[in-house]
């Protein structure tokens, strides 16, 4: 979608890809119906369980509750409580564990093993990827001469998605990535000779908020990825303040990093098409309501 508002706004004719409409509010859907609805009927027996900062886990416990396979999805303690309700109303069991994401991970990568449950993991799942890349196909189907995507990586399934789509397609299109600067454990690795693992996160933005990179996803971003921007604290807020304002729609801290980094790069995309991924919704109100009252 094309928004006059943004348009007059940044100076740049962004076009914005609304993943935030989809029924878990992020494009993280598309890979939970596509990975669970191939399960084998001795994984669909079994259960499912995930870690998950909230867009993933939606994905999946959607995805499971329409296959009627049970599913348990772990969080980081304190994570966003919202999101929190939003996998539980999806029939899912919830389960707060570690500081942050990575320590969630970990502890579902036991259980999975201890209890005999299929591991999903929010990253490194080739059908996962195959999932997500279906808003990509879409993006080029719609404006096939498209010459920048910007879209945020955590994992970087979503910009997996892009790229492999842009290259099957033989486009010329450059895929950006966008990433907080205060959690750029992939950004550091993608642009060094080795990979590293970031000793804390200080972001909102939880769709971003990881301290490591995955091997499959990094692989083929390492090969495939044109560029990569990070944005401060600040930039990441104004991006949520610039999607309610410019384009009536509400984005959490990921789903307005894609915008706000097109607005960075303004100087170098005159005359260019451009796609700004927004991937999903999924707000917390609290820090809304703080975002908010800092514009």
């Amino acid at each position: 979608m094309r928004h006059p508002l943004l348009l007059a706004e940044t100076g740049i004719d962004v076009h914005v890809k609304h993943e935030n409409h989809n029924p878990t509010g992020a494009f993280k859907v598309r890979g939970g119906l596509n990975l669970v609805a191939s399960l084998e009927s001795s994984e669909r027996k079994r259960g499912v369980i995930t870690a998950s900062t909230g867009n993933h886990g939606q994905s999946i416990a959607f995805a499971a509750q329409r296959c009627g396979v049970s599913c348990i999805v772990a969080v980081p303690v304190g994570n966003n409580p919202e999101k929190n309700a939003a996998i539980r109303a999806f029939g899912a069991a919830v389960v707060e564990h570690g500081r942050d994401f990575d320590q969630a991970r970990e502890w579902v990568e036991e259980e999975a093993v201890a209890r005999g449950l299929r591991y999903i993991h929010s990253a490194n799942e080739p059908l996962l990827i195959a999932g997500v890349g279906t808003y990509a196909l879409e993006i080029f189907e719609d404006l096939a001469d498209v010459d920048v995507i910007f879209v945020p990586i955590g994992g970087g399934s979503g910009a997996c998605g892009c790229a492999i789509v842009r290259t099957g397609l033989g486009s010329r299109a450059r895929i950006i990535g966008v990433q907080a600067a205060e959690a750029d454990a992939f950004t550091r690795s993608w642009r060094g000779p080795n990979r590293v693992t970031a000793e804390r996160i200080g972001t909102f933005a939880e769709g971003l908020a990881t301290r490591f990179s995955f091997d499959l996803t990094f692989d083929i971003l390492k090969r495939e990825l044109d560029d990569i921007i990070t944005l401060t604290e600040p930039e990441l807020e104004e991006g949520v303040r610039l999607a309610l304002r410019a384009t009536h729609n509400l984005a959490e801290g990921a789903g307005g990093a894609a915008l706000m980094a097109a607005v960075k790069m303004r100087d170098q995309l005159s005359g260019k098409k451009v796609v700004s991924v927004m991937s999903g919704g999924n707000m917390n109100t609290a820090v809304l309501q703080r975002i908010l009252s800092h514009g």
